[in-house]
């Protein structure tokens, strides 16, 4: 398979690129800044400076030939909101059209534990979960073939492969979210149309995910 990943220069995208070669895929790897690169050639992957301000037009022909598309770009609520709405919401809708254009079949979005319930939105990262919940729903009517992850706060201890769905609370690890995307990317008709809320928790990948349905 050959996949593109946004937002590769990432913790969660570098775990993902690294065991997405691992496994055989072809990986191209969306960067802001071509110093990022080295980084990510060394991991095996094409680096391929990606601007999301750009026009679906323009973003198209860097998707061509790809089999899906990964979404893990974002600022996580770090930046200015302007840059939140630019490019959490505005930047995902465009790579959507443009993976239309690209005639993409798939696209993996990585979001956040609670996007629906606005109750629940962090009242510091407001801005960042408003972004990621129309950015969520506009994929849902994109006419892609498209999956939804939601995973809870992110932490960095070692990976376990091992996750709950539909928490009310908790963390789980950046190299569990990884796993948890080429998951659904290798199992696309059982995960196609679907939305995983997880964190850590006693149950498979497969396990969770055929729980779920």
């Amino acid at each position: 398979m050959k996949i593109f990943v946004i937002g590769a220069h990432g913790q969660v995208g570098q775990l993902l690129i690294a065991r997405l070669i691992a496994s055989g895929h072809q990986v191209s790897a969306g960067i802001r800044k071509a110093t990022q690169a080295p980084e990510l050639a060394a991991l095996g992957a094409d680096p391929i400076q990606l601007d999301l301000t750009q026009q679906p037009k323009e973003l198209a022909p860097l998707f061509n030939k790809h089999d899906a598309i990964v979404f893990t770009a974002g600022s996580g609520g770090r930046t200015g909101d302007d840059q939140t709405l630019l490019i959490d919401l505005d930047g995902a809708v465009k790579s959507m059209a443009a993976a239309k254009i690209a005639e993409v079949p798939r696209y993996v979005m990585v979001s956040a534990l609670f996007v629906e319930d606005r109750a629940k939105w962090p009242e510091s990262i407001k801005p960042y979960y408003a972004a990621k919940y129309y950015a969520d729903h506009w994929l849902e009517y994109s006419g892609l073939d498209w999956t939804i992850l939601r995973p809870g706060t992110l932490s960095n201890a070692v990976g376990t492969g091992l996750v709950t769905m539909q928490p009310t609370s908790g963390s789980v690890t950046r190299a569990d979210v990884a796993a948890m995307i080429q998951t659904v990317l290798e199992n696309p008709v059982e995960t196609n149309h679907h939305k995983y809320s997880f964190v850590n928790g006693p149950l498979s990948l497969t396990e969770a995910i055929k729980k779920a349905d």
